[in-house]
């Protein structure tokens, strides 16, 4: 299996380059700032070109002094340029007031920001926090953040959207939301998980020109951006491709456990059982015969289907009755290789268990169950959440939701693909039957994670692309994702 990912940092690793780009390259910090306003511009003249108008909102540290530069760069090319200090300038720190004296010396004069005044005019660069923001915006700046959200134009942000916090992707009150994002020396982490989905825009990055002081650092985490899987051999038979079965699919949720199934079945494996209730075992494969279905309706009903599974998913429409507790326990002590979701989650929160065999696939609600805390703490800082989530329970943590993540105890992904059309019943169910599947075909458990959470996301990305986001189903994936894995 072949992933494509894309190395992101923490503010303390960008800091840390920036540090030894100054110290070591002997590159003064009034260069970078430079070699900062340079990109900025460049790559709003590249995608604006007939643009003749920037309004820029200049903060009181580094990321206001970029603003100034580019500001600067915008006057000499031509440019009407309107500039708003939230902060005295002359208060700047060092290299950004050079930036603001440049300004000035070009012919540019600053404004203070006036709350409820007309549509910001041009093209909107938002220089007020940089990656440093670790507290909520302060009041004075809120009205200079809702009316750059309010302008006509498009808005592009400098290194972070303001409001949005680097490395958590949480919003720290409130939040510009970018068309683009410029950001400097690499990717941030936070710029891919939850709610920056909304505030980032499309995001570019440029190095400044030190990527080798980069280079030198393990990445906080990695962006996933592709997977391709090998082509079979043409001697293969299904014995090579593993046996997934799938437990679930109690009174009223026969749907779960089918959608899962299939999924498995579209991902390549050889066999797919389902054990069920004894009242939809007779239904559940009539529009797929190739499922195999069972019922089972004591725990020993699941023996000698245990026995022949290669990898087990439990969870899809399981319940949280004596059944699903029965179905639950017995498919545990089996001590297969399995997948862990919805209300196998629930169970599982429970107890007191941990194996490093099995993945788990929570939304943020089911992850605060697990972890014993509210949601709210979930999506304050995802990457903490999905750590914990491994360290107390073993194997491979997947947290879902926009930009999903991904920890198998040595390393962090991020899936950034997926959409909003994916909020509705099933989709889950299709991801965790999507993993069983690959893994039961001799992928790790690592592995069988990331490919089935990217090829999940980019499936419903192709589809949503096609027919739009409203209206997409869970049900409409698995053709898809059988698509994407033959490509």
């Amino acid at each position: 299996m072949q992933l494509s990912t894309a190395a992101l940092y923490s503010t303390a690793q960008i800091r840390a380059a920036e540090r030894q780009a100054i110290d070591r390259l002997g590159i003064p910090g009034r260069e970078l700032m430079r070699r900062a306003g340079a990109a900025l511009f460049r790559h709003i003249r590249q995608r604006w070109p007939e643009a003749g108008e920037l309004t820029v909102f200049c903060g009181a540290g580094n990321n206001g002094g970029d603003g100034y530069e580019v500001a600067r760069l915008a006057i000499e090319a031509g440019c009407r340029v309107n500039v708003y200090g939230l902060a005295d300038p002359e208060r700047l720190p060092e290299d950004a007031l050079s930036a603001y004296r440049d300004f000035v010396q070009a012919g540019g004069c600053v404004s203070g920001f006036e709350p409820g005044r007309s549509t910001i005019p041009g093209i909107v660069v938002d220089a007020l926090f940089g990656i440093g923001l670790s507290r909520p915006v302060a009041a004075a700046y809120l009205p200079a953040i809702i009316a750059i959200n309010a302008a006509a134009g498009p808005v592009v942000a400098v290194d972070v959207p303001s409001g949005l916090q680097a490395d958590t992707g949480c919003i720290m009150g409130d939040a510009v939301a970018a068309t683009l994002t410029v950001t400097f020396i690499g990717l941030k982490q936070g710029l891919f998980t939850g709610a920056a989905a909304d505030c980032r825009g499309e995001v570019v990055c440029d190095d400044l020109q030190i990527d080798e002081v980069l280079e030198e650092l393990d990445p906080a985490c990695r962006l996933l951006t592709g997977v391709a899987l090998p082509k079979r051999q043409r001697s293969a038979h299904k014995g090579q491709f593993g046996h997934v079965l799938l437990i679930g699919g109690n009174h009223g949720y026969s749907g779960a456990i089918r959608l899962a199934a299939e999924a498995a079945l579209r991902a390549g494996a050889g066999l797919v059982s389902v054990a069920t209730r004894a009242a939809h075992s007779g239904l559940v494969n009539i529009a797929r015969p190739e499922l195999m279905c069972r019922a089972a309706e004591r725990a020993g009903d699941l023996d000698d289907l245990l026995e022949k599974a290669t990898v087990v998913v439990i969870g899809p429409g399981l319940g949280r009755d004596a059944w699903a507790q029965a179905m639950f326990d017995r498919a545990l002590a089996a001590g297969k290789p399995g997948v862990v979701d919805a209300d196998g989650l629930n169970l599982l929160a429970q107890q007191n268990c941990r194996s490093d065999d099995w993945v788990l696939t929570p939304h943020p609600g089911e992850a605060a169950r697990l972890l014993n805390c509210d949601t709210r703490q979930i999506g304050g800082d995802r990457f903490a959440a999905v750590a914990a989530l491994q360290q107390r329970y073993g194997g491979v943590a997947l947290l879902k939701g926009a930009g999903t993540l991904i920890d198998d105890g040595f390393k962090n992904h991020v899936v950034v693909a997926g959409n909003p059309g994916m909020a509705s019943g099933g989709m889950g169910d299709v991801l965790a039957g999507l993993i069983g599947g690959l893994a039961a075909q001799g992928f790790t458990l690592g592995q069988a994670a990331l490919a089935g959470a990217q090829l999940h996301a980019a499936a419903a990305d192709s589809l949503a692309a096609e027919f739009g986001e409203r209206g997409l189903l869970a049900g409409d994936l698995p053709p898809r994702i059988r698509e994407l894995l033959n490509r």
